[in-house]
């Protein structure tokens, strides 16, 4: 193919998609819970949508989240008709639009730790997931987040035809193995979120009519349609192999090194927890737990080091305990040496363990504790999914945090290991 055939093909294809309300699926409401999944932002957070389309994202995180968008894409029609619709709501001094390819983001606009929120919503995959968290990471503030989607598949057995189709746009993966990327190149896992078919729809129904109505003899339309065409038929015909999946994301502490403990450590964890708490109660439930098969499960006891090479300054363990008869886990103790407290050692090792276990495919981490310390990493009262202790404690202390949402919550009164004595 030539150049011109394919800068043809290429207008040919954007014509089809423009004042589409979406370029890939999504809806307010997942952009809404990815915010909250993002958790508390800073007041007029700077944030960066990348390859933005027409701006829906970038529309409500301007108006809800009371953003400062920098909106980037390199489809400059695309960038007008944002800056249409900003006029037209009143926030044409809120959202920014630059022409910038997000393979190569150099320049004034785009420094070094300058959004507190970088987005990128069906984008990602035009340089790859596993670039797009090496190459992003810089552009974020401290405690700045990153919030990215991308095609996963949803099944382990996805057939021959569904491979052949996606293997010529991208390189797909299950929701775990996007996880485990992330971790690696140094993120932890704020959350993670399956879109639902609604989604879908709210871009292929919009989609599905334009190509109905298209003038087929315009330069390059027959291929675009051909090619439209034919995504519209794999998804509905293999739909239910591949979805798509957006990650809220957050760079690792770098004052911190976390791992999971081992062998060695056992002294220096019972210290940790003995010098953290007034009595030697939380040490001794280590122990205990440690010793009880049904409980322990090796790697979810997770340490915070001062420096690769540095004394443990903090300790998070999860260990199984159940709903019903449903499987879930229990996170306790956490614990900071005194000298460490106040400087985000305990939040490292707490992220790490919950990593962790998102990786292990666990679905359900419940903890009792301060209401003003763990919704920082999403929890909320059990009681809301019908999830209750069987003893006495305030409403707001019992917290559920859920790491797989499309794994059913179970209902009932949490069973914990003899070693809690409760």
């Amino acid at each position: 193919m030539t150049d011109n055939d394919h800068a043809v093909r290429s207008e040919a294809f954007f014509s089809l998609h423009h004042r589409l309300p979406r370029q890939s699926p999504g809806s307010d409401a997942t952009t809404r819970r990815l915010l909250e999944l993002v958790g508390p932002l800073p007041h007029r957070p700077r944030v960066l949508d990348l390859g933005c389309g027409p701006g829906r994202a970038a529309l409500l995180l301007a108006a809800e989240a009371g953003a400062e968008v920098t909106a980037v894409d390199l489809h400059e029609p695309f960038l007008d008709e944002l800056r249409d619709a900003a006029g037209a709501r009143g926030l044409g001094d809120r959202i920014r639009t630059v022409r910038a390819d997000m393979a190569d983001l150099s320049g004034p606009d785009f420094p070094d730790g300058s959004f507190d929120l970088v987005w990128a919503e069906g984008s990602a995959y035009l340089i790859g997931f596993d670039t797009a968290l090496r190459d992003w990471k810089r552009l974020l503030a401290p405690c700045g987040s990153l919030v990215v989607s991308g095609c996963v598949w949803t099944t382990d057995t996805p057939s021959a035809v569904a491979r052949a189709f996606w293997e010529r746009e991208a390189s797909l993966r299950p929701v775990a193995a996007d996880t485990a990327a992330a971790v690696t190149a140094g993120y932890h896992v704020l959350g993670v979120r399956v879109q639902p078919d609604s989604d879908w729809d709210e871009y292929y129904i919009p989609l599905a009519e334009r190509v109905e109505a298209a003038d087929a003899s315009a330069p390059g339309m027959e291929w675009a349609l051909a090619a439209t065409r034919e995504e519209l038929a794999m998804r509905r015909e293999h739909g239910t192999e591949y979805g798509y999946a957006c990650y809220a994301l957050r760079p690792a502490d770098p004052r911190w090194t976390t791992r999971p403990e081992t062998a060695a450590d056992g002294a220096a964890v019972h210290a940790v927890n003995a010098a953290a708490f007034p009595t030697p109660d939380e040490a001794r439930l280590v122990d205990g737990l440690r010793a009880d098969p049904a409980a322990w499960l090796p790697g979810l006891g997770h340490v915070a080091l001062n420096g690769p090479d540095g004394d443990i300054a903090a300790y998070a363990l999860l260990t199984r305990c159940r709903v019903g008869d449903a499987p879930a886990l229990a996170l306790a103790p956490v614990a900071t040496a005194p000298d460490r407290q106040r400087q985000g050692a305990g939040q490292a090792a707490v992220r790490a363990a919950l990593d962790a276990a998102r990786l292990r495919g666990e679905s359900l981490v419940l903890v009792l504790g301060h209401p003003e310390y763990y919704p920082r990493f999403g929890f909320v009262p059990a009681s809301r999914y019908g999830i209750r202790p069987g003893f006495d404690v305030p409403d707001e202390a019992m917290m559920a945090l859920v790491l797989d949402d499309s794994v059913p919550v179970p209902r009932g009164t949490i069973r914990y290991p003899a070693a809690f004595g409760v």
